[in-house]
């Protein structure tokens, strides 16, 4: 496992130190296996099986994206030695962050996201390969000084595959990948999501398909699972459909992660859900839940396509 942190420090670690956990137990701290600082957190992780092939580490690269919407492409070669304390694994500039790192085979396109709701898709050979204590280039330009990047996804050409957002209060959509034309790096994209204030900002971008869920985290600790396949694929530009109403408990998505299905478990009904929650995500007593992952039904909303803007044109 390669772990990446948001002050860009690099460690390596194998897959069998970590030790086995229930799923409602508290875990480990990340201190008690890597060396982090206090204030430092891991923000991405990669499994890699053939870090030992060396032919394997020259043909594929890590793609590194920051909050400020700088982009790295170093080989993953570089990658392959490290120490007990970790590893600049890029050059950051002063007040940015380290958000997001993917492992790639010099064939496939970067799509980056902001919290304004546009989005850029690029190929990957837009990048040249850098060294690994380099800055980067830019990937995306932002639309203003508080605006930042929420995320980047690889698309790999799969069958089926979709691009997935979320925005801060429950609302979210797919869409296809071939409506984001695709682009230079460093401009400011199209429209991914139509943000409101209804909507709130973007949070998550995520590349799915049919066979995988959705992990929800709210900000008050509530975790919910729903299947991506309920979830239709709608225009580029539209606000999408509501995956949990947050109006009543005030709450704001935190987290948004993809898993694989199971395809042989059901859906809980409510009398199996501790604590009753509907389809709106809201237990009957908040302060007694403790964790809580449900399947919920997609409540469509009235927004259509036609009601939404046209397509922006890049800028």
């Amino acid at each position: 496992m390669l772990f990446f942190t948001e002050k860009a420090k690099y460690y390596k670690l194998k897959v069998y130190e970590i030790s086995e956990c229930a799923k409602n137990s508290k875990g480990r701290a990340i201190q008690n296996l890597l060396d982090i600082e206090s204030d430092d957190r891991v923000n991405a992780c990669i499994r890699i099986k053939d870090m030992k092939n060396p032919e394997f580490r020259r043909s594929h690269y890590l793609v590194f994206c920051t909050n400020k919407g700088i982009i790295k492409k170093p080989f993953l070669d570089q990658y392959s030695n490290t120490m007990t304390k970790g590893i600049k694994a890029i050059n950051l500039l002063e007040g940015d962050n380290l958000i997001n790192v993917a492992l790639t085979n010099g064939n496939c396109e970067i799509m980056i996201a902001d919290r304004l709701g546009q989005a850029v898709k690029f190929h990957e050979n837009r990048v040249r390969p850098m060294g690994r204590v380099s800055t980067g280039v830019r990937g995306m330009k932002l639309g203003g000084a508080t605006d930042e990047v929420i995320g980047m996804i690889i698309l790999r050409g799969n069958e089926n595959e979709s691009v997935m957002v979320v925005s801060a209060n429950g609302y979210g959509k797919r869409s296809v990948p071939d409506s984001y034309r695709l682009s230079n790096r460093g401009v400011k994209g199209v429209k991914t999501l139509n943000i409101t204030e209804k909507t709130g900002e973007l949070v998550a971008i995520q590349n799915v398909n049919d066979d995988n869920d959705l992990m929800i985290i709210n900000k008050s600790g509530i975790v919910l699972r729903l299947a991506v396949a309920d979830i239709r694929i709608q225009g580029r530009a539209t606000q999408g459909v509501k995956l949990i109403d947050l109006t009543k408990r005030g709450d704001e998505i935190a987290s948004v992660c993809k898993v694989n299905a199971d395809p042989g478990k059901e859906a809980p009904s409510d009398d199996d859900i501790e604590g009753n929650v509907a389809d709106t995500g809201e237990p009957e007593n908040e302060e007694n839940v403790t964790e809580e992952v449900v399947s919920v039904e997609i409540e469509e909303t009235d927004i259509s396509e036609n009601d939404s803007p046209s397509a922006d044109t890049e800028q």
